[in-house]
C-alpha cells in the first residue's frame, strides 16, 4: 500500500524520509515543480509532495479558517494543487496501481484530472473509490471569479458543469458532490450513518443527515455503488494499566504549564491550572471525562438549553455536585469554546483544558469512570472506542458510528431524542443513570466496564470489507 500526503513543509525532514525526484505539475497556467520523497515503515510507503504552496499558512495547523466570507479558500487551492501533483505522479510509475482510494473532499480534485485532463486517458479506467469521513464538511468553491475557483487552477481545463457543480448553486463547484457522482464506489465509515445521509437533514428536530447531497446519496445507493464499513481501532499496543488519580492530575497540570509558558497571559490556562490544583487529593466518587473538537457537532448538545432554560451541561455539573469532576479536553470553534470556558468559570467540579494534548488525552481514556460524547451526528467517531478500549464506559447519542459500537446497558449507554431539546434531556438522564448504577450496582457497573473494555473493531475486517466491497470491480 502507497498513501499520497502532502509534506505539509515538514514531513519531508524527518530521519526516514528518502527523496525520489521531482515531477512538474500544471497548475494555474503554469508548470510547478514539487520534490517527491518516500517514507517506509512496516511495509507502508508513504510518499511526500513538497513544495511551498502545500505548506500551512499557520505554523503547527494543517488546515486554515478563512471565515464564512470565503469557506476553504486556501485549503481548497493547496489540494486542488496536491490532488494535481498526486495524479502526475500516478501516471509515471511503471505499473498502474490496482486501486485509488480518495478520502473525503480535499482528495476529490484528483477526479477532475481523471475525468478531464490530459491525464484522463491514463487515469480514467483506475478503479477510484471514495470514502466520506465527514459530509458536513463539502468544499464548496466558485466556479470562476475568485483566486481560489476552479477556472483559477485549471484555467484550459473544459468540464461538465453538471457533474461538478453544488445542488444548492450551480456556479460553484461542490468536490464532495463531484466526488460521489464520479467515483466507482463510495462509503462512510459507518453502517448507520450510510443510511442516514440518504434522508434529508432536519436541524430543527435534532437530525443531520444528506446536507443536501442526499438525493445524490439515493442514487449512489440504487447504483449498488454505496457502502457503510466501520473503522477500526489499534488495539497492538501496550494499554497500561489506569493511572492512579495524582498522576492524572499531575500529567493535567503539566500539560497546562506548558501552555502558560508559550500563552502566560490566557485567562482560560490559568483558569484550567487553578481548578487542577484545587482538586482533592484522594480520587473522587466519579470522574467523568470528554475528548474532542470543539464544534457545533460535538459540543452543541452540552449547550442545548433545557426546559428551565440552563445548558444540559449546568445540569449535568450540578447532579454531579462536588463528589465528582468533569475534565473535557479540545479545541475548535472560537465561540464554542467561550462557551464552555464560561462554564469551567462557573463550576468548580468542572476543568475545561482549551487545547489539546495527545499524552494527557491517552490518560484520560484511561483514568476516567465515564465517558461523555453527545455528538448532534457521528460519521463514526474514534474517541468511544479509545474510551472502550481502555474500560471506560461511555453516554452516546444514538446517531452514525456511535449506534453502530455501543450498546446500551450491555458496553454503555445510550440516548436519543426527536428534537434537541428532547435529546438534552436524554442526555442528562442518561448520565444521571449511569453514575447512580456505578454508585449503587458495582458488580453491574464492572460487567459493562469489562464488556467495553473486550469490544474488538479491528482493522484487520475493516481493511478486508474494503477489498471485498470497494476495490474488487468484479463484485459489482
Amino acid at each position: 500500500m502507497t498513501v499520497l500526503t502532502p509534506s505539509y513543509g515538514s514531513f519531508h525532514t524527518l530521519p526516514r524520509a528518502r527523496e525520489l525526484g521531482s515531477i512538474d505539475v500544471p497548475y494555474r497556467d503554469e508548470i510547478r515543480n514539487v520534490a517527491v520523497f518516500e517514507i517506509v515503515i512496516d511495509g507502508v510507503r508513504t510518499v511526500l509532495f513538497e513544495h511551498g504552496a502545500l505548506a500551512p499558512t499557520t505554523p503547527g495547523l494543517v488546515y486554515h479558517d478563512d471565515g464564512s466570507m470565503r469557506p476553504y479558500a486556501t485549503d481548497a487551492n493547496k489540494f486542488a494543487f496536491f490532488c494535481s501533483a498526486a495524479a502526475e505522479w500516478i501516471c509515471a510509475l511503471p505499473a498502474a496501481p490496482d486501486a485509488v482510494h480518495l478520502h473525503d473532499w480535499h482528495a476529490a480534485y484528483y477526479l477532475l484530472q481523471r475525468n478531464y485532463s490530459p491525464l484522463a486517458d491514463k487515469l480514467r479506467d483506475l478503479r477510484t473509490v471514495f470514502t466520506i469521513h465527514n459530509l458536513a464538511y463539502q468544499g464548496q468553491r466558485p466556479l470562476a471569479g475568485d483566486d481560489s475557483s476552479l477556472e483559477a487552477w485549471f484555467p484550459k481545463m473544459h468540464y461538465d458543469v453538471d457533474a461538478v457543480a453544488d445542488p444548492a448553486a450551480d456556479d460553484c463547484i461542490n468536490p464532495m458532490a463531484f466526488a460521489i457522482r464520479a467515483a466507482d464506489s463510495v462509503n462512510t465509515v459507518s453502517p448507520t450513518y450510510a443510511q442516514e445521509i440518504q434522508c434529508p437533514s432536519n436541524p430543527a428536530n435534532g437530525f443531520i443527515g444528506g446536507e443536501g447531497l442526499e438525493n445524490e446519496l439515493v442514487r449512489v445507493a440504487n447504483d449498488g455503488r454505496l457502502f457503510g464499513i466501520l473503522n477500526g481501532c489499534d488495539y497492538s499496543e501496550n494499554l497500561g494499566r489506569r493511572p492512579g488519580w495524582q498522576r492524572l492530575v499531575m500529567a493535567g497540570r503539566d500539560t497546562v504549564d506548558g501552555w502558560l509558558r508559550k500563552t502566560p497571559d490566557s485567562p482560560d490556562h490559568v483558569l484550567a491550572r487553578q481548578r487542577l490544583s484545587e482538586l482533592p487529593k484522594r480520587r473522587p466518587l466519579h470522574v467523568l471525562t470528554s475528548i474532542g473538537r470543539i464544534v457545533a457537532q460535538k459540543i452543541q448538545l452540552f449547550l442545548q438549553p433545557l426546559a428551565d432554560g440552563r445548558s444540559a451541561l449546568d445540569h449535568i455539573l450540578e447532579n454531579l455536585g462536588h463528589g465528582g469532576v468533569f475534565i473535557l479536553l479540545g479545541s475548535g470553534n472560537a465561540e464554542y469554546e467561550d462557551d464552555i470556558a464560561a462554564l469551567a468559570g462557573k463550576y468548580e467540579n468542572f476543568v475545561f483544558l482549551r487545547g489539546y494534548a495527545e499524552a494527557f488525552g491517552d490518560l484520560m481514556y484511561h483514568g476516567g469512570d465515564l465517558f461523555l460524547m453527545p455528538s448532534s451526528f457521528e460519521p463514526c467517531g474514534i474517541s468511544q472506542m479509545l474510551a472502550m478500549r481502555a474500560g471506560q464506559p461511555c453516554v452516546v447519542h444514538g446517531v452514525g458510528g456511535l449506534h453502530d459500537t455501543v450498546a446500551s446497558g450491555e458496553t454503555g449507554f445510550v440516548f436519543a431524542g426527536k428534537t434537541p431539546a428532547e435529546q438534552a434531556e436524554a442526555f442528562v438522564e442518561c448520565v444521571d443513570q449511569a453514575l447512580a448504577l456505578r454508585r449503587d450496582h458495582p458488580n453491574r457497573w464492572q460487567r459493562i466496564r469489562k464488556a467495553a473494555a473486550a469490544q474488538r473493531f479491528d482493522w484487520r475486517s475493516t481493511a478486508q470489507q474494503y477489498i471485498e466491497q470497494m476495490y474488487e470491480p468484479t463484485r459489482h
